[in-house]
């Protein structure tokens, strides 16, 4: 008996070769016309753009905007030498478009056409501003509050392999973003699938497992979005856009870096509300938080918060800043880069070579400030220029990458200043470091082991203030498991601790001790360190020790 010859099997497969060969000859015809290749099987198609060219004009020349950013254009067209796609290019440069052209197929551009039913449903978008609304807030942020939630939600999307159900997914996942208060969403490409993590409260954590093709939709969408090259993907771009959700306007800086499986992308969100923090919320202890609301208000001198990266130090010196600016205080800041906006404080942009932290130190010198924030030292040319400031009449926020507040001394010594001009010119060094809170709702008290008991009692050895000593090492708080991978912990807090200079200190100084012995010439002072100060906050039940342990050094025995 002859076996049944399935014919739309075989009709498929013969169309399936044919849409690769045109996709073959377009790559080929790009090559000729240098014209880069694109396929909007894969990109992602923005309806502000769409609305640019009129659906009949459209299909006459032959050619498409897919993308918009401002008066930035992509133009998808089939054939550059047609009269009637000159006219059109020519009519949008006179209307002031900047043009980006890309070479696609005939199924590329059928693809973009279908999408001109979808324009009466779609809504308009500001100029350079990605749109998320509050209301899109409102109705999917509950929906991925979790990371259980976002998995079972990107599933569900993936499973329906609607191109503009996948073309959305950026947006699902800068809204679970939002919603849970991450700082970055990373995308890495492996063997398996493309990794989707987000670092909540400071921890990286895996979100979800993309296929290739769903990968490929966001990339192209957020590289159009922050006005990188599409054709690019073997060098690193950098780039950004704004998402505007009604009452506020978050940044995000993209970086793209190729791999040897695909692109791997860094979404850092810039949230304005994750600076607006008062100097009482920044868990700094009553006794250091009350000298230093009056260190910072002094008419001269230097304040040094030192922590290693992603520790806070930013954040630290901005609320300083908004806590003494006044109309009568004028404040300049040096940043590399500008990363969150201060009202009424003037904030100025490394820029290479030509506007660097030196020589932008001079020119602010020039501005008559009161206040300047040096956004970090870096090198003996901008120690010098930091020390000299605060030597006169100013006052200067600046951070450095030591590990301890004893340890920024011998740093600036190592860049080239003069230890005698120490007295004069340090008023405070900090350091810091950022630790995951415990959930009010569900940390649990536990005993201490016998181990943790004589660690603690290390600790506080030399601490000079009996009043800051715990009563008890018996017992801490911990946080309880559960489904989420960041169960049982919710925001963050800082450890912080400080040197204050002062004439005793000011000599000692003078001989270039170490960090070591600095600090243990300064327990006099009789505030906590970071390590104690991590400690009193495991007792009291705002962090556990688990955190603590993990960002300090424990002491040897």
């Amino acid at each position: 008996m002859p076996s049944h010859f399935d014919t739309d099997a075989e009709d498929a497969k013969l169309a399936s070769i044919r849409g690769e060969e045109e996709e073959d000859l377009t790559r080929l015809m790009s090559d000729k016309y240098s014209i880069p290749y694109t396929d909007l099987s894969i990109v992602p198609i923005n309806m502000d753009a769409l609305r640019v060219i009129p659906e009949a004009e459209a299909k006459e020349a032959q050619a498409v905007a897919f993308d918009k950013n401002g008066k930035h254009l992509s133009l998808a067209l089939k054939d550059p030498k047609a009269d009637v796609y000159t006219q059109l290019h020519t009519r949008l440069a006179d209307a002031g478009y900047i043009i980006e052209e890309f070479l696609v197929s005939r199924a590329s551009l059928e693809r973009a056409y279908a999408r001109y039913a979808d324009l009466s449903q779609a809504h308009g978008t500001d100029a350079g501003v990605f749109a998320i609304t509050a209301e899109d807030i409102a109705t999917l942020g509950p929906k991925l509050s979790t990371l259980p939630l976002l998995r079972a939600y990107l599933m569900e999307a993936i499973s329906t392999k609607h191109i503009s159900q996948i073309s959305a997914l950026l947006e699902d996942i800068l809204v679970a973003a939002l919603t849970m208060r991450a700082s970055d969403i990373h995308f890495e490409p492996g063997e398996d699938g493309v990794r989707l993590r987000l670092r909540l409260d400071g921890i990286l954590t895996d979100a979800f497992l993309f296929n290739e093709h769903s990968y490929r939709l966001i990339d192209s969408r957020i590289k159009l979005l922050s006005g990188l090259k599409l054709n690019i993907t073997d060098r690193a771009q950098d780039g950004r856009f704004s998402i505007s959700t009604g009452t506020a306007e978050i940044e995000i800086r993209t970086s793209v870096i190729p791999g040897n499986y695909g692109e791997s992308v860094v979404l850092r969100i810039l949230d304005p509300n994750a600076t607006q923090h008062s100097l009482t919320e920044m868990g700094i202890s009553a006794k250091l938080l009350a000298r230093l609301e009056i260190e910072i208000r002094r008419p001269t001198g230097m304040l040094l918060t030192t922590g290693p990266t992603g520790s806070g130090k930013t954040t630290t010196l901005y609320s300083f800043m908004r806590e003494i600016h006044t109309p009568e205080i004028k404040i300049v800041t040096i940043e590399d880069p500008v990363e969150y906006h201060l009202p009424g404080i003037v904030q100025t942009q490394v820029n290479g070579d030509d506007y660097t932290f030196a020589s932008g130190l001079r020119s602010v010198l020039r501005q008559d400030p009161d206040v300047i924030m040096v956004g970090e030292i870096r090198d003996s040319e901008v120690a010098d220029v930091a020390i000299q400031a605060a030597l006169t009449g100013h006052f200067v926020f600046t951070t450095l990458h030591t590990n301890n507040a004893a340890g920024a001394f011998p740093r600036l010594v190592d860049l080239g200043a003069d230890p005698k001009s120490f007295a004069s010119a340090v008023t405070v060094a900090m350091a810091q470091r950022l630790v995951r809170t415990l959930d009010p709702a569900t940390k649990v008290k536990r005993a201490t082991t016998d181990e943790e008991k004589k660690i603690m009692t290390r600790i506080f050895e030399g601490l000079t203030d009996p009043a800051l000593m715990p009563t008890s090492f018996d017992e801490v708080w911990s946080a309880a498991g559960g489904e989420d991978d960041n169960a049982g912990y919710k925001g963050r807090t800082g450890l912080v601790e400080a040197i204050f200079m002062d004439e005793e200190l000011g000599e000692f100084l003078r001989d270039n001790p170490s960090a070591g012995d600095i600090a243990n010439h300064v327990k006099r002072q009789g505030y906590l360190t970071i390590a104690q100060d991590g400690v009193s906050k495991a007792l009291a039940g705002i962090t556990s020790l688990e955190e603590v342990f993990k960002v300090i050094d424990l002491p040897r025995d």
